[in-house]
């Protein structure tokens, strides 16, 4: 069986390669930029996935295929490129026959009162909301159809990985291991879920092993909600250091946002940090039997392999 990751490199894809890697599977990474991982079981084709062309012969002789791209934080790029994704891989895993999993976010479902299931309803708040709920509906829709077996996994804010899209990362363990002050965006004393990146690889590699999991939405498996406090107590904790830390609000946001755009394009899901985010997975971690990694041992790990203590 040939394991196809369309946007390889970024952290959930190296995590999913690295569990594939880990139990003997062919992977072929797809990519606009060389992933250089030397094993024999995998490969790496150049593609666009705006071009399906492209993305045709990069997926043919797929049997499961993982969409796990990342755009550029900019609405504009979304609002363009997510929709000619998405036909474009609905098209090439219906002529291959094969499986797709869709790792997404939870932008779709607004701002919630109370636990996000599978079961919430779209009620984005959100540009970038709009558009995640339109691919969404996009996928479902031919799996309603049944014009093709795929499954979207959702999973809320993350951590454990050295990239520079994960802000927690960023902005608590990277500090914390400089003996700086860290930086909390939105209230501290709100509620929020983080996803361990490793547990969200595994859960992706378990549901691509999974067909009787297909055509439906799952919540990957992530720790309890906390407060920006507790989270920062424990990061403190585990680097040795006083649980200081910035507050950046909103104000703040909008201020480097003229200079940096990426940094404005987080202004309107500011929401998600000062109100309550309680990201629910009962569902999937019932069904595969997962314990999600505690925060206490995951920001262990961050500290022991990738923001060591200076």
């Amino acid at each position: 069986m040939i394991h196809t990751i369309l946007g390889a490199g970024g952290p959930v894809a190296n995590a999913l390669t690295d569990e594939l890697i880990k139990n003997n599977k062919t992977v072929r990474l797809v990519s606009r930029c060389p992933v250089n991982i030397q094993n024999k079981n995998v490969s790496w084709q150049k593609a666009d996935l705006l071009d399906l062309e492209q993305v045709r012969q990069a997926a043919n002789g797929s049997d499961v295929i993982y969409l796990c791209a990342g755009l550029v934080y900019d609405i504009d790029i979304w609002r363009q490129q997510w929709p000619v994704i998405m036909r474009n891989v609905i098209e090439v895993t219906k002529a291959n026959n094969a499986r797709l999993i869709f790792f997404d976010n939870i932008y779709m479902y607004g701002l919630v009162n109370g636990p996000i299931t599978e079961e919430t309803p779209y009620q984005p708040v959100s540009k970038k909301g709009e558009i995640r709920a339109g691919v969404a509906n996009m996928l479902m829709d031919e799996v309603k159809a049944g014009n093709i077996n795929a499954t979207i996994a959702r999973a809320p804010d993350f951590y454990g990985t050295s990239s520079t899209n994960a802000f927690f990362d960023m902005m608590v363990m990277a500090k914390y291991a400089k003996k700086q002050s860290a930086q909390w965006l939105g209230d501290p004393n709100k509620l929020h879920n983080f996803i361990y990146i490793p547990d969200a690889g595994r859960a992706m590699y378990l549901l691509g092993q999974s067909p009787e999991s297909d055509n439906q939405v799952w919540h990957l498996p992530t720790a309890p909600a906390i407060t920006g406090h507790r989270f920062l107590e424990i990061a403190a904790r585990t680097y040795g250091v006083k649980p200081k830390f910035m507050r950046v609000g909103k104000l703040m946001l909008k201020l480097m946002g003229l200079f940096v755009k990426v940094i404005a394009g987080t202004v309107e899901m500011y929401y998600q940090y000062d109100h309550d985010y309680n990201f629910n997975s009962d569902k999937f971690e019932r069904a595969f039997n997962f314990k999600p990694t505690s925060y206490e041992e995951g920001i262990r790990e961050v500290a022991r392999t990738i923001y060591k203590p200076v």
